[in-house]
């Protein structure tokens, strides 16, 4: 996996990354970050393909941050499109919708793209062709409701972050509104090579995602509203432009930033559309800001005004491995099998198959995998350039340079080899959006972006063993507390029966004793 992500990672050769200074355009500035080429134009040159329902769905019960779902049908159940799966367990979860009507034939673990070759427990659909939901309900009129009931609203919707982070929407949006907020950014900047997905949906679906800003605006209770697009999507920029002026608000913003890699990152992106610079190991929130992707406005409209939860997505099928690349709309839960046969087949050259984009996507060594409500692209390729054999670090600087968090990539590599967990920390590891601009543009072929991965999941590991230090210290001294308060407790009430006694006289005491005896002759 190490060998072929460094290889991936460098889906165009060194000599074509190259390191820019972004223009004016009156934004922020990013610090760092590459042109890419962005291979889209195959994926953009038709519509979206709405394609088929497949004969069987497969949906993971975690398909967001946060712990797993809790199914609330059995096997043998018949289920309609858009009925309640699994209901979210704890304060951070997101229901799981049937994206068709049919019956549930298992609840078992199916391999799944989270991680190379990892299987999850997954509600099995075999669907009865009909695509039967229940009767229809009218949506609901957002400005007439209060922002909180709207966020409950939000979250029965199942919805997440569809730009990869897949954190709840609803608890994002209610984490928001306990900070002072000015802006709300939707982001369709999309920098990710291959990746067209949102460019798709903001030229077809754009008055769906202005509609999905102004609700999310009314949850919020924010007046400003930035969409934001990388200006190398001119179709996309001319229909939200349309879309805005039929629209007449002027509280929706359309910004344009330069089409530079990573500047579609969260963090980036406050700092090119806002000028303001998110703290290190702080929120977008801290700096008055919600960032919310295209893909999940509109599907935040779906949800509101149509009543449709999330059980579809717009993913682009791409790459030198299928025949003819095009974004789909699909169900969530479709195997992946199933929409590369609607994009044509592989080619004979496929060699690997990555569900995400070149620089940040999973490898999955088996097409039977579904698409979830993270998969934002299906990417075919054939064997990719190989990166070189590794060499040592020759101090060179050109990662720092690029990197867009302004970090020291060779000095984190050098921790990260040491396992030095305090100055992996004090050189803000913490702070990598493992966006692989170092692996791009390293002389010495040295996978960056992969070692700190391995040491994040580390430190994060560290920290757990920590915490469950800390808790068991805690429950080991509370016990110790419990047991000293008992035992005084014991000391006292003896010595209260000592005085009583004393005060009682001779015969008190042998009554004392003498109902001692009885109670050990008849412990009854």
């Amino acid at each position: 996996m190490r060998t072929l992500y460094r290889a991936l990672s460098r889906g165009l050769h060194h000599d074509e990354a190259r390191a820019v200074s972004a223009p004016t355009y009156d934004l922020g500035k990013l610090h760092g970050g590459l042109r890419l080429e962005g291979h889209k134009q195959a994926s953009t040159a038709q519509p979206i393909l709405d394609i088929p329902l497949p004969s069987q769905l497969i949906l993971p019960i975690e398909q967001h941050v946060g712990a797993p779902a809790q199914p609330v049908v059995s096997v043998g159940d018949r289920v309609l499109k858009g009925q309640l799966l699994a209901e979210p367990d704890g304060e951070l979860g997101a229901p799981v919708h049937a994206s068709s009507s049919g019956t549930v034939v298992a609840i078992e673990s199916w391999p799944v793209s989270r991680r190379n070759g990892d299987k999850a427990p997954c509600i099995v659909i075999e669907c009865d062709g009909k695509d039967e939901a229940p009767v229809a309900t009218a949506g609901t009129d957002y400005l007439s409701q209060a922002p909180a009931d709207l966020l409950l609203r939000i979250l029965d919707g199942g919805i997440v972050g569809l730009g990869g982070a897949v954190f709840p929407t609803a608890q994002k949006l209610m984490q928001a509104r306990t900070a002072e907020l000015e802006f709300l950014i939707l982001n369709g900047v999309e920098c990710e090579p291959y990746i067209s997905c949102d460019d798709a949906l903001m030229r077809e679906c754009a008055p769906a995602v202005l509609s999905g800003a102004r609700i999310l605006m009314h949850a919020l209770q924010v007046n400003a509203c930035y969409v934001v697009v990388e200006s190398d999507k001119p179709e996309a920029i001319g229909r939200l432009g349309e879309a805005l002026a039929e629209l007449g608000d002027d509280r929706i913003v359309l910004k344009q930033v330069p089409t530079i890699y990573p500047s579609g990152g969260e963090d980036q992106l406050v700092q090119l559309v806002t000028n303001r610079e998110v703290p290190s190991g702080g929120l977008p929130t801290d700096v008055g800001c919600v960032v919310q992707n295209v893909g999940t406005a509109a599907a935040v409209h779906d949800w509101i005004v149509n009543n449709q939860p999330l059980i579809s997505r717009v993913t682009t099928v791409t790459g030198d491995g299928v025949v003819s690349p095009i974004n789909v709309r699909a169900r969530i839960g479709t195997p992946v099998e199933e929409v590369i046969r609607h994009a044509g087949g592989y080619t004979e050259s496929v060699k690997h198959l990555v569900i995400g984009g070149p620089m940040t996507g999973r490898s999955v060594t088996t097409d039977a995998v579904p698409l979830v409500k993270a998969s934002n692209c299906v990417l075919a390729l054939a064997e990719p350039a190989t990166a070189g054999d590794e060499l040592p670090c020759i101090r060179c600087g050109d990662c720092a340079v690029v990197c867009p968090v302004q970090l020291l990539p060779q000095q984190l590599f050098w921790y990260a080899c040491a396992d030095d967990e305090q100055k992996l920390r004090e050189f803000g590891l913490l702070d990598c959006i493992e966006c692989g601009c170092c692996d791009l543009v390293c002389p010495s072929h040295i996978p960056l972006t992969a070692d700190f991965r391995i040491a994040k999941d580390r430190i994060r590991e560290l920290a757990d063993e920590k915490a469950r230090a800390e808790r068991a210290r805690q429950r080991f001294e509370a016990r110790n507390r419990r047991f000293e308060r008992e035992r005084l407790a014991r000391d006292a009430e003896l010595s209260r029966q000592k005085d009583s006694a004393k005060r009682a006289g001779p015969a008190a005491i042998a009554e004392i004793l003498k109902r001692k005896q009885q109670s050990r002759d008849d412990p009854a």
